[in-house]
């Protein structure tokens, strides 16, 4: 037997905790790493620093779930609760170790990282990069870190899929010395699109290796292009901030906003960051919700809705073709992420006119929510996969473990 044989059997019946921190939610699950790993139950808190927040306890093996109300003023208020809940379901020793979503990586980290006590100083460092998500997620650490001093936790860049794009769309045309500082396009949603790419590989190979277009979209929005399974551009940028209309979050906006706000308004920096992010997108438009199924059932009745749902569809199928013409034509495109996954009219609108990239989709299928939406006859093909980010940390903690 081999020792990396050895070493999975040692493994096997053990257990990986991921952990997924949002700006304003905290998705935990627990993977069972006997082959093939498998989902057993997962803890989800949503509305972190809202009131009336949830927290749902679902347990795959017995097909159960169950919500409980919960007040979280911040993301490590959360680790109690979730450690209660983990350790009712197993004893403590065969958990192996706990996997983290980070949302950046900045220009050093490109790989997992086993957390350590440069890489802690390096995250608080890098704050500035990201100040929606770095801080709480180093608090989620910290927090697991006091209650399980010894076990491992393993950091999993969202940064990390695109840290191989072509240089041409990482530069920003600003002056040359703020590259110095790693002032440059990152991109995110890359535990996603590794999971998607590997999902495509998986059901569709010949796919998987051409033009692809991925399209997460849920509260946060982002599409990459890629071809050959490699990230070419993506549509955040050197924050989350940027790229598509969200939610609550602006993407792309005339930079000139800053000193015209600051100049007729007096608005601060940190008032402009606070409106781009919690303010803007989806609800700033509509003035009434950020939750796209509120948008659809008021579009008939409120113009401020219909036109949020006409900015989001028009900016993404902007992208799709902003993207054809990087990846020099188009042979799948895929669908994911909450809006992405289950809002079949925004997919149908999005892909509207576009059929000169050889992309029509079947409206039954897209409606019935199948895998595949595009009609016989599309040269492009259209997918629905459902993402997901833990399976993907949990296979990354693994791979770190095995490399130990």
């Amino acid at each position: 037997m081999s020792k990396k044989q050895s070493q999975v059997n040692a493994l096997a019946d053990r257990f990986i905790l991921t952990a997924n921190g949002g700006s304003s939610s905290l998705k935990c699950a627990l993977f069972q790493i006997s082959p093939p790993l498998t989902r057993a139950r997962s803890c989800t808190v949503d509305r972190i620093g809202l009131p009336d927040g949830t927290l749902t306890l679902t347990d795959a093996i017995m097909g159960t779930s169950e919500r409980r109300p919960i007040q979280a003023a911040h993301h490590n208020d959360c680790v109690d609760p979730v450690i209660a809940w983990l350790e009712e379901k197993i004893t403590i020793t065969d958990l192996v170790a706990i996997g983290h979503r980070v949302v950046h990586g900045g220009p050093r980290y490109s790989e997992p990282q086993v957390v350590s006590p440069e890489i802690m100083g390096e995250l608080r460092r890098m704050s500035p990069y990201d100040p929606e998500h770095l801080p709480a997620e180093i608090a989620l650490i910290e927090a697991f870190g006091r209650r399980y001093p010894t076990l491992p936790q393993v950091a999993c860049f969202d940064t990390a899929f695109h840290r191989d794009m072509p240089r041409v769309a990482r530069l920003f045309p600003i002056p040359r010395r703020y590259e110095a500082a790693g002032v440059q396009r990152y991109g995110f949603h890359g535990l996603s699109y590794a999971y998607l790419i590997e999902e495509l590989r998986r059901i569709a190979p010949r796919e998987a290796e051409g033009r692809v277009i991925l399209a997460h979209l849920g509260n946060g929005a982002s599409m990459a292009a890629v071809r050959g399974g490699r990230s070419m551009d993506t549509s955040m940028s050197f924050t989350p901030t940027a790229g598509l209309p969200m939610s609550t979050r602006s993407g792309d906006l005339d930079p000139g906003l800053v000193s015209y706000l600051s100049r007729t308004e007096g608005m601060t920096a940190e008032q402009f960051h606070t409106m781009v992010n919690t303010e803007s997108g989806l609800l700033g438009v509509s003035e009434t919700s950020s939750d796209i199924r509120d948008l659809l059932a008021r579009e008939g009745s409120d113009v401020r809705a219909a036109e949020a749902l006409a900015l989001f569809c028009y900016q993404a199928k902007k992208q799709i073709g902003a993207y054809a013409a990087a990846l020099g034509g188009l042979d799948t495109l895929v669908f994911s992420g909450g809006i992405g996954e289950n809002a079949a009219v925004v997919r149908a609108r999005i892909c509207e006119g576009l059929d000169f990239l050889g992309l029509t989709i079947d409206e039954a299928r897209n409606n019935a929510g199948k895998a595949g939406i595009s009609t016989v006859g599309s040269r492009a093909t259209v997918r629905v996969i459902h993402t997901d980010e833990e399976r993907e940390i949990a296979q990354s903690v693994l791979r770190v473990l095995n490399a130990v």
